[in-house]
């Protein structure tokens, strides 16, 4: 336990019974004390079986110490930890919920045997509204899980066959690029753009599985434009990117569920690539059905994300730039009508 300034007043000592289980809590090189250690404010040790807390306040100790008894348990009960489990873990502590109800919701065992789960309350929140409803929409920065739970759902619905197929879509805007510049027709010209959810869907079922399943059209992973005059029965559709579409475009989606499926829109509208003066269909569609029976809206924010730990402060940073740059404009950034 590395001692820095003065002497911890504080401290708590706890013994558990499994000595490999605790080195595999503690993560290689201790990089979950470490990681706990900056989050909780804590100084954390081990030594032999036993994991050693120290802080300044009791209520550091006490909220360490919580959490690391419940993920000691978490591990007991067959769950596999990694870092970033320990991350999410850090930021419901003293929250009172406990991570059982969170961290044990399977959604789905990916074919790498990988157990997904929700990593926090926004995506527990989530991926029950989907269960619920049957229009979700998923909003907020990158790294909340948004798409990758709504693939995990998907893929669990056809797995159980509530589900016949899954339709993956997104609009096709460039993001400072040319769409034309790009060779091939056109599905070889949107196949970039619809990546990002060809790599949740191999991360999940092994790349023969997924490949048989697209090309049998149980998967299909088309751009927003060819889902015009459609209906879509026994489906889990998922429009990605969602910010991107229009208003009249995203109407047209709604309008293609058929009897028997969902839809999850997922999107960020803070991250609008469409032209000046295109209005993103993803912010009007939130006053168009909000109050909506059957239809929910899951709102993340920098907390929810889940990739690298350096990605939620990179979010919360642009954040705070984007409002000290609206604050500085004349009439303190307000938009005007």
């Amino acid at each position: 336990m590395a001692q820095s300034g003065a002497e911890p007043q504080k401290t708590s000592r706890i013994e558990f019974p499994d000595n490999d289980r605790v080195r595999a809590l503690c993560g290689a090189h201790n990089e979950n004390l470490k990681l706990m250690e900056r989050r909780l404010g804590v100084q954390l040790g081990l030594r032999g079986g036993q994991i050693l807390i120290a802080a300044a306040e009791e209520s550091r100790v006490q909220r360490a110490e919580a959490l690391v008894r419940e993920l000691y348990d978490l591990m007991a009960g067959g769950y596999p930890l990694y870092l970033e489990d320990v991350d999410q873990a850090t930021k419901l502590a003293g929250q009172g919920v406990p991570l059982k109800e969170i961290f044990g919701d399977t959604v789905f065992v990916s074919s790498r045997h990988r157990i997904i789960t929700p990593k926090g309350l926004g995506q527990k929140r989530y991926v029950q509204a989907i269960r619920d409803d049957d229009i979700v929409f998923g909003i907020g920065p990158a790294g909340t899980g948004k798409t990758y739970l709504a693939m995990a759902m998907a893929v669990s619905f056809l797995v159980e066959r509530k589900v016949k197929r899954i339709v993956l879509t997104r609009p096709a805007v460039e993001a400072g690029e040319r769409l034309g510049f790009l060779p091939g027709d056109i599905a070889e010209k949107v196949n970039p753009y619809l990546r990002p959810l060809h790599d949740a869907l191999f991360d999940m079922v092994d790349y023969e599985k997924a490949s048989t399943l697209i090309e049998r059209g149980t998967v299909e992973v088309a751009p927003l434009a060819f889902m015009r005059g459609r209906t879509l029965n026994d489906s889990f559709i998922i429009l990605d990117e969602a910010q991107n579409t229009t208003a009249e475009q995203m109407k047209m989606f709604l309008t293609r569920l058929g009897y028997g499926s969902k839809a999850v829109i997922t999107g960020d509208v803070t991250q609008v690539d469409l032209p000046t003066g295109r209005g993103s269909g993803l912010i009007e569609v939130q006053k168009v059905l909000r109050g909506v029976e059957g239809v929910s809206f899951c709102a993340f924010s920098e907390v929810d994300v889940v990739r690298h730990p350096l990605v939620q402060e990179v979010v919360r940073a642009y954040d705070a730039y984007e409002a000290e740059r609206r604050a500085a404009q004349p009439g303190g950034g307000k938009d005007k009508e």
